[in-house]
C-alpha cells in the first residue's frame, strides 16, 4: 500500500460522544484521497470512528503502508501521538513515513516533530499531499528529508535537529476542482445507523466553503485561515444529487461556519435546487448579522429545517470581548424570526470568558429566556493555541501541563471564578431556561417543575460555594 489516510478518533473511548451521539465523517481526509484518486495515486482510507486502536494497530501491521497520513486536532492529539509511538516501535513499520496534517499542527509543529512525525502539512493539504506522496518516491530512505525541500506548506527536522519551515502553500481559488470526497472508502453506513438509532433520523454532511472571514477570538483559523472560498451552486447540488442516488438519509447538515455568509450565493443555491427538482432537509450555522427576514425566506424554501445561530454571551460586554462583532438583541431577533417562519432555531452558549462576571452570566439567562431557542449548547471555554484568547491568557495560566500528555481542552486561566465554578454556572443556566419554559407552560406545581427547582437550587449553592473560594 502507497498511502493510507487515517485519524485518532474512536466513539467507543468517548462516552460523552456516546451520549450525543452525533458522529460525523472525517471529510478532510476523504477530499485528500480524492484528491490522489484523481492523480493516479493508490491510497486508502482507515475510519477509526467505529473502529478501535487495536483494529488500527493490527490494520498498519497487515498492510505495512509506505506513508501514514495522520488528521490531528486537539480532541484527537493523544491517541495520534500514541499511533505514532506504535508506529516508531514495530520493526515492520519503520520505513514508513509519518505525514500529519490539520488545525492542531500549525501551531504545535516543532513537539509533533519531537514525538516522531517526519513531515506536517501546514494549511490546505490537497496538493501539498500530492507532491510529498510524489517526492516519497524518489529514493526509499526515510532520512533523506531533503527531497521534500520545495513542497510549499511544510515543516520537517533536518538531521542538525532544526525544524525547517518551506514557504506557505498557496490556496487553490477554485474549489470547485476538488473531486467530491471520497465517501466509497468509508462505511457510510455506519454513521447513518447510528443517527437513525439515536434521533430517529439519520444524516450526512457535506462542507461547501473553505475558511472564515470572521475574527472571533476563540475560534481557530488554523488550516484556511481568514479566508471565503465558496464552491458553486451547481457543483454542491451536484453532490447533493450523487449523495441521494447512493445512499437513503434524511437530513443534510451544512458544516461550514457560517453557511450565509453570501446571500447572492445562498440565492443561487435555492434556485439551483428548484430548477433541478431537488428536495433536501438541511440544517447549517450562521450568525445573526448575516441574517434576515429574506434570508430566513431562502432558507425555509431551500428546505433547511434548524439554523443554529452563534452567539455565545448574552452580555454585549462579552460578546464584544470576544471580537464578535455582532449585536446581542439582533441575535435576539433573529432567533425569534426563525421560529416564527417554522424553522427550529439553535444557539451556542460559552461560558468562564475572561473578565466574565455573574452579572454577565445572568444577562445570558434572560437572553436565552427571552431569544427562546429551540436548542442551544453550552461550553467553558478554553484557549486554543494560536488564537487571540489563548495570547490574551497564556500569561495568566493556572496550571503547567505536558504537551504530550495534554491538550488545549486542559489548559485553565485566571478567570473571574475558580473553574468548579463553571460547571455548576452552566448546570443553573440550563435549568433556569428549562424551569422559565416550565412556568410559561403553567407546570410549575408538576413533577417537572419540582425537579427543576431543586436542580436549580443546588445549582445556585455550588456557584456560591466556589465564588467563596477565590
Amino acid at each position: 500500500m502507497q498511502v493510507l489516510f487515517t485519524h485518532g478518533y474512536f466513539l467507543c473511548d468517548d462516552p460523552k460522544e456516546q451520549e450525543i451521539m452525533r458522529p460525523y465523517p472525517p471529510l478532510g481526509l476523504l477530499y485528500l484521497s480524492a484528491w490522489l484518486d484523481k492523480h493516479g495515486l493508490e491510497n486508502e482510507v482507515f475510519d477509526t470512528t467505529f473502529s478501535t486502536k487495536n483494529d488500527l494497530k493490527d490494520y498498519l501491521l497487515l498492510h505495512r503502508p509506505r506513508i501514514v497520513a495522520l488528521y490531528t486536532n486537539l480532541m484527537t492529539k493523544l491517541n495520534v501521538l500514541d499511533i505514532v509511538a506504535f508506529i516508531r516501535s514495530e520493526a515492520t513499520l519503520k520505513d514508513a513515513l509519518i505525514v500529519m496534517g490539520g488545525p492542531d499542527v500549525t501551531h504545535n509543529t516543532a513537539d509533533y516533530l519531537a514525538n516522531g512525525a517526519d513531515i506536517m502539512v501546514i494549511g490546505e493539504g490537497e496538493q501539498t499531499m500530492l507532491e510529498i506522496c510524489l517526492s516519497a518516491q524518489i529514493t526509499d530512505s526515510a532520512l533523506d528529508m531533503e527531497r521534500f525541500s520545495h513542497i510549499n506548506g511544510i515543516a520537517y527536522q533536518q538531521q542538525d535537529g532544526l525544524v525547517f519551515k518551506t514557504a506557505p502553500r498557496e490556496k487553490l481559488r477554485d474549489i470547485d476542482d476538488f473531486p467530491f470526497p471520497n465517501r466509497l472508502k468509508i462505511n457510510l453506513q455506519q454513521y447513518m445507523d447510528a443517527w437513525k438509532k439515536a434521533h430517529g433520523h439519520s444524516a450526512v454532511s457535506i462542507s461547501t466553503q473553505r475558511g472564515c472571514p470572521y475574527t472571533c477570538r476563540w475560534c481557530s483559523t488554523a488550516v484556511y485561515g481568514q479566508s471565503y472560498r465558496r464552491r458553486s451552486p451547481r457543483k454542491v447540488v451536484d453532490e447533493i444529487v450523487f449523495l441521494q442516488k447512493n445512499y437513503n438519509f434524511d437530513l443534510i447538515w451544512f458544516v461550514d461556519d457560517v453557511f450565509t455568509v453570501s446571500h447572492k450565493w445562498l440565492g443561487e443555491f435555492r434556485d439551483e435546487l428548484q430548477s433541478r427538482a431537488v428536495q433536501v432537509r438541511f440544517e447549517c450555522i450562521t450568525r445573526a448579522d448575516r441574517m434576515s427576514l429574506e434570508v430566513i425566506e431562502i432558507l425555509r424554501s431551500s428546505g433547511c429545517f434548524r439554523i443554529w445561530i452563534g452567539a455565545e454571551s448574552g452580555s454585549q460586554r462579552i460578546i464584544d470581548a470576544m471580537d464578535r462583532r455582532v449585536d446581542v438583541q439582533q441575535v435576539r431577533t433573529m432567533i425569534q424570526s426563525t421560529r416564527q417562519a417554522g424553522i427550529q432555531a439553535g444557539t451556542f452558549i460559552m461560558l468562564g470568558y475572561p473578565g466574565e462576571t455573574e452579572a454577565d452570566i445572568r444577562e445570558t439567562v434572560e437572553h436565552l429566556k427571552t431569544a427562546n431557542p429551540d436548542l442551544f449548547t453550552i461550553t467553558v471555554a478554553y484557549p486554543i493555541k494560536g488564537t487571540g484568547l489563548y495570547e490574551e491568557v497564556q500569561n495568566i495560566g493556572t496550571n503547567t501541563l505536558l504537551w504530550a500528555e495534554s491538550t488545549d481542552r486542559d489548559i485553565d486561566f485566571q478567570r473571574t471564578y475558580p473553574r468548579r465554578y463553571y460547571d455548576y454556572a452552566v448546570r443553573w443556566t440550563v435549568n433556569a431556561v428549562q424551569w422559565h419554559k416550565t412556568k410559561l407552560a403553567g407546570r410549575l406545581l408538576s413533577i417537572e417543575g419540582l425537579v427543576l427547582a431543586l436542580k436549580i437550587t443546588i445549582a445556585r449553592a455550588g456557584m456560591l460555594w466556589w465564588r467563596w473560594q477565590k
